[in-house]
């Protein structure tokens, strides 16, 4: 997907993209490569397919929620950005709050975020876990994200009791999303979430299955939750 493409599939799902925003995931790109030379971000990293997969795929969740009523969000191992930088680029109005157990990881946001001139966005080293039993962030945010981090049952422990009641846990998923819902219906329960809905598409040119799912938070997540680092992982809610 080259830029013109990708401002032009923007367009059409009604994101209109200004000069300076092209210009802002033009300076992106390039400071990912470069920095990507010095420590592991991605593996993507020719330009059509940074824009396509990382980039289009980041924003593809505004597809299916609006970002113009959300003024919060929080990002789960975030990693190089992804999905909540791309859509701080489309949506500037956003409170951009990413939370990743890798140092170096939150070096290179400090550094792209100074580059690209981004403001309202904050940067945690920490563990999910540690960070959803903080009082300051727990039950704070309109929207809670992530994309391909974990199973979606241990996403739902680290992204649900970060979420306010009635706001959203956007979980951005790949093939297989079908089999993660079936096994997440306790999660959900326990955590206090909804499913509100498993929206599927394709990625545009490679044609590889992507899903967006939205669960809704329609109570309080009991003080347990997240329980201590690793146990999410090691023993899901299923």
């Amino acid at each position: 997907m080259n830029v013109q493409e990708f401002q032009q599939e923007l367009k059409k799902r009604g994101i209109t993209l200004s000069d300076h925003q092209l210009s802002q995931f033009e300076r992106y790109f390039h400071i990912l490569v470069d920095w990507n030379e010095r420590m592991n971000l991605t593996a993507i990293t020719a330009k059509e397919e940074v824009y396509l997969k990382h980039f289009f795929d980041s924003v593809s969740a505004a597809f299916y929620h609006d970002f113009n009523s959300v003024e919060t969000v929080v990002d789960i191992g975030a990693g190089a950005g992804f999905p909540s930088l791309p859509l701080k680029i489309c949506f500037p109005h956003l409170d951009v709050t990413i939370v990743d157990s890798l140092n170096k990881r939150i070096t290179f946001l400090h550094a792209l975020a100074e580059e690209l001139d981004l403001t309202g966005v904050s940067f945690y080293h920490d563990r999910a876990e540690t960070f959803g039993k903080k009082k300051e962030h727990r039950e704070h945010f309109d929207v809670a994200m992530a994309r391909a981090v974990a199973r979606l049952p241990v996403l739902s422990e680290l992204c649900i009791p970060l979420v306010k009641k009635d706001g959203t846990f956007l979980a951005m998923k790949g093939a297989g999303a079908k089999n993660e819902l079936s096994e997440s219906k306790k999660a959900f329960s326990l955590l206090g979430g909804e499913l509100i809905e498993a929206n599927q598409f394709t990625l545009p040119q490679e044609e590889s299955e992507r899903s967006i799912i939205k669960i809704k938070k329609v109570n309080q997540t009991p003080g347990k939750f997240p329980r201590k680092p690793g146990t999410p992982n090691k023993q899901p809610l299923v």
